[in-house]
């Protein structure tokens, strides 16, 4: 069992949160509530960022006390939002939202994960007719395997995992965030997610 703190209680925070508690561990969600994400990530021994992306980067380093030395597994994608609401484009273009946080919080082994699919894919990988991939991007291979572990918790199998390297590969997975708005508009709201054929 670990201690995790999920930032942000939408439908991504949400569905993670009750899926890892089903998995056995202690899980704490936090809404917007004044100090509730310090609290939360200071007793936690892994934080999810399940918050917008657009305002992650300014939320979590203000948490830079509370996240010392703690994993943090970034799941979000930093967009600005079409007409739609579906994302339009990256806001850290030559970037991403990993690497920014990366910087930002030198002191926090961040991991970047789970951002290449729609949300109910996260948590149920196998109801997928094609196997999906996980990608993982940090710089600490300690953080990442904790990571990993935790990605074979939510019914990932380990064959379905790829580490891709450092913290700079994010930039690659979230690109890949533009996919998204096509597919949708294509095939509807559809679980999905982007996957290696080998």
């Amino acid at each position: 069992m670990t201690t995790i703190a999920v930032l942000g209680n939408g439908r991504v925070g949400g569905n993670l949160a009750a899926a890892l508690t089903r998995a056995g561990h202690e899980v704490t969600v936090a809404d917007r509530a004044p100090g509730a994400a310090a609290n939360a990530a200071r007793t936690a021994r892994i934080v999810i960022n399940a918050t917008p992306g657009a305002g992650s980067l300014e939320r979590l380093a203000a948490l830079r006390e509370e996240l010392h030395d703690k994993i943090l597994v970034d799941v979000s994608n930093a967009t600005t939002d079409g007409p739609d609401g579906l994302p339009a484009d990256l806001i850290y273009p030559g970037s991403s939202l990993a690497e920014q946080l990366q910087e930002a919080l030198p002191e926090t082994h961040v991991v970047k994960t789970l951002n290449t699919m729609l949300f109910p894919v996260m948590t149920a990988p196998a109801t997928l007719t094609q196997t999906p991939t996980a990608f993982l991007s940090g710089e600490d291979p300690l953080a990442k395997q904790t990571v990993r572990e935790l990605l074979v918790d939510l019914g990932w199998h380990k064959e379905w995992i790829t580490d891709l390297g450092g913290i700079q590969t994010a930039r690659a997975t979230e690109a890949a965030i533009l996919f998204v708005p096509h597919v949708i508009r294509s095939i509807g709201f559809t679980p999905f997610a982007i996957s290696i054929a080998r």
